[in-house]
């Protein structure tokens, strides 16, 4: 058998092995079911030693099989780091030659933050280096960037992990708040017990609110796994809402929804943004971070 095919094997059952789903697995590397099932049974073959035990539920690793991935892992690890210095070394160009940034940069976001300031990064950094290519990744999922191919993830956090080189870039609470139609109508509650006379909405699989003063629990609303239909509900004047303060920025500030009990907001959280430590960072990936710092809003405001 020729070599590189049991290199490809490796790779295709590396990927079953972090997974331990081969539908999961297939999707992530764009093949078939089938085609990943049959490679690793003739991995198997090769090697003359079962790597998964698959049952109709579940799979899961052999010794022999967990001894691979360990191995892979490593490996996977190096030819990320090699694939990004080789692109650093073929795009670097000097500082008279900077407007005319290439190539692709992997991005790695959480859904809101997304929405509400990287988005119109992106868009403005296209514009201005219409070469590159911006791949943004938007999930609540965290990546790793020693492992997965991204150049920059930005991480709500307050303890950013110790192997990432990590930029402050954003201050935030999570604040509770309605519209003024709806308090109008239902009135204004001063305190967390106040809460339980109020249609509250809450995040999908909380029974309440973590408030400064403690969990409130809340009944009558809806539980929804997405903030932004959270707050559609609050600008329908449908009951009140508790969302990361820079979500509804904009309409606090034009006076569509209403602040509300700021004394139990509690501390604040952070978006960081984060690169790897060892890796050379590219121009173009420099003047992206610069131009995220750029949009981000005063400390504080």
């Amino acid at each position: 058998m020729r070599h590189h095919k049991q290199v490809e094997r490796l790779m295709l059952f590396a990927q079953v092995a972090e997974t331990l789903s081969f539908t999961r697995a297939a999707k992530a590397l764009g093949v078939s079911r089938a085609h990943l099932s049959e490679q690793v049974r003739r991995l198997e073959q090769d090697i003359g030693a079962p790597l998964l035990i698959r049952t109709t539920r579940a799979v899961r690793l052999t010794e022999e099989g967990e001894r691979i991935r360990q191995r892979m892992q490593s490996v996977h690890g190096e030819l990320l780091a090699l694939e990004r210095e080789l692109e650093h070394d073929l795009k670097q160009t000097s500082e008279s030659e900077r407007q005319g940034y290439s190539g692709v940069l992997r991005i790695t976001a959480p859904v809101l933050f997304a929405e509400r300031y990287l988005i119109e990064v992106c868009n403005a950094f296209q514009a201005r280096h219409p070469a590159v290519e911006l791949r943004l990744d938007v999930s609540y999922e965290s990546h790793d960037l020693t492992r997965e191919p991204f150049d920059v993830a930005f991480r709500a956090t307050r303890t950013p992990p110790d192997n990432m080189i990590a930029r402050r870039l954003l201050d935030y609470v999570h604040c509770c708040c309605a519209s003024p139609e709806y308090l109008a109508a239902h009135g204004t509650p001063h305190t967390a017990a106040a809460l339980g006379d109020h249609r509250c909405h809450v995040w999908s699989g909380q029974s309440g609110w973590p408030l400064a003063s403690g969990e409130v629990s809340l009944a009558g609303g809806l539980a929804i796994n997405d903030h932004r239909l959270l707050k559609q509900q609050a600008l329908g004047h449908a009951g009140i809402i508790r969302v990361a303060h820079y979500l509804v920025d904009r309409e606090l500030a034009e006076g569509r929804l209403v602040r509300l009990l700021a004394h139990e907001e509690g501390e604040p959280n952070s978006i960081y943004m984060l690169y790897p430590q060892r890796l050379p960072q590219s121009g173009k990936l420099r003047a992206f971070m610069a131009a995220v710092e750029a949009a981000m809003p005063p400390r504080g405001a």
